[in-house]
């Protein structure tokens, strides 16, 4: 080899190093979305939810639709933009967005309103239950109701409406009331995924006694805490 061939070889080496790392640079360093922390341990909320299916509820459905967000986004301005930002505008984005960034909302959500101390609310959440919707009581019924009558898969809710008053619902699929599509819309306080992944290895097709058995793990701190920051926006 001359020496004009080993210069010429060199450069091409030296410029094929410095393209290699431009390359790695340009791959995303982490997914714009990621699975939460589970705020318990996978058996906290037996009896009434089994380990088994929130093992399998959490990283399989779950990391599920973190993962297929990440795809539908990637390379879009979506990526850039927070979580509740996209919903509220959802009938603009792509179905795979709404599917997957309504699953991933709707199980964050879910995650954080169960608690095994269960208990009862208390404070403005208790008095708006009272005077909006006649009492606990009649809040469960009503509730119960709308999660049991929910064809096919999809969420009941509890809400606060955009006249600040609570109110029940429910949502097919992954919708929520912060979609621009819900029928009914609002802010969230406490929420049920009556999707079958969600409750059939213990209950079988029994999906009342899965709704009854929501009540006992209802995380009510968690619950005031969003009412309170509801009514403040």
């Amino acid at each position: 080899m001359d020496k004009r061939t080993f210069l010429k070889s060199a450069a091409l080496l030296g410029l094929a190093g410095l393209v290699k790392p431009l390359k790695i640079m340009a791959e995303p360093v982490a997914d714009t979305f990621t699975l939460p922390k589970l705020p318990y341990e996978f058996n906290a909320l037996e009896p009434h939810i089994d380990k088994q299916t929130m093992e399998i509820h959490y990283t399989k459905h779950h990391q599920a639709y973190v993962t297929n967000l990440n795809k539908a986004v990637t390379g879009t301005a979506l990526a850039s933009m927070k979580l509740e930002d996209i919903l509220k505008d959802i009938s603009k984005h792509p179905v795979a967005v709404r599917n997957n960034g309504g699953g991933h909302w709707n199980h964050t959500f879910f995650w954080n309103i169960l608690s095994a101390q269960g208990g009862k609310p208390t404070g403005k959440l208790a008095a708006a239950i009272d005077s909006d919707l006649g009492g606990l009581d009649k809040l469960k019924e009503t509730f119960n109701q709308a999660a049991t009558t929910r064809f096919g898969s999809g969420w009941a809710w509890l809400i606060v409406d955009p006249a600040g008053k609570l109110a029940v619902t429910s949502t097919p699929n992954q919708d929520n009331p912060l979609m621009d599509v819900a029928e009914k819309k609002g802010k969230p306080i406490i929420g049920l995924d009556v999707w079958e992944h969600a409750y059939y290895l213990k209950y079988q097709n029994r999906r009342p006694e899965y709704i009854a058995a929501f009540w006992n793990i209802v995380n009510w701190a968690g619950a005031e805490k969003n009412y309170l920051a509801a009514l403040q926006k």
